[in-house]
């Protein structure tokens, strides 16, 4: 097998895994529907979907088109850190289980989630399919796809992250569960996006019920 059609298989496979993982969110967000949990409105979303899509398929198109080389220098550490982006977002899938989804969704009365990767960040979903993006386009030379698409997202990671947190710091439980936890990077003792802790009781006097946490 040519190192051509060994990446355009692995694009393949990524894609294939967005989709499975959409089915899994799709059936996540039914179930906790029936308890009560909405979609939070995300007109970002849509341009979310686009990118990684992009990436996947930019990737495979510019390697073909452009007849990018294989490297194996630059190729190899590549494909470890797509292989071990993916095994972070399954554990994050695994320990999540229904409260996972691609979407936000509105369901704090259903519990915090602080295991699995969760113990060390706040946001370990972002961490690993930023590293795939970047990483996959990279495996085999694709390096125009890769400097476009972490560009981007970069831009839409942040309105993400954004919407994401006015929706789970609104609630206090989730502030106190978090508030030693970084965004994205593990065993930093100095983050300025640490979660501040309030009192632990809302202007009525009684203790709000922790959120959901989503990836």
């Amino acid at each position: 097998m040519s190192s051509t059609a060994f990446f355009l298989g692995l694009c393949l496979a990524v894609g294939a895994c967005r989709l499975i993982e959409m089915t899994i969110s799709r059936r996540h967000q039914r179930a906790l529907g029936e308890k009560g949990a909405a979609l939070i409105p995300e007109p970002i979303f849509g341009a979310m979907v686009a990118l990684h899509s992009g990436v996947i398929a930019g990737a495979a198109i510019e390697v073909v088109a452009l007849h990018r080389s294989y490297n194996g220098a630059v190729a190899v550490p590549a494909l470890v850190l797509v292989v071990l982006a993916n095994l972070l977002r399954f554990w994050v899938i695994a320990t999540l289980g229904v409260h996972w989804n691609v979407r936000v969704v509105r369901s704090m009365p259903l519990g915090v989630v602080t295991a699995g990767p969760y113990r060390f960040v706040r946001h370990p979903n972002y961490v690993a399919v930023f590293v795939e993006l970047l990483a996959l386009p990279l495996v085999h030379g694709a390096y125009l796809t890769a400097a476009v698409g972490t560009l981007l997202h970069l831009l839409i990671l942040q309105r993400r992250v954004s919407l994401e947190e006015s929706v789970l710091m609104a609630d206090e439980g989730y502030r106190r569960a978090f508030a030693d936890k970084p965004r994205f990077l593990p065993f930093i003792s100095r983050d300025p996006q640490r979660v501040p802790v309030l009192p632990a009781t809302d202007s009525a006097g009684q203790s709000p019920a922790p959120p959901t946490r989503w990836p």
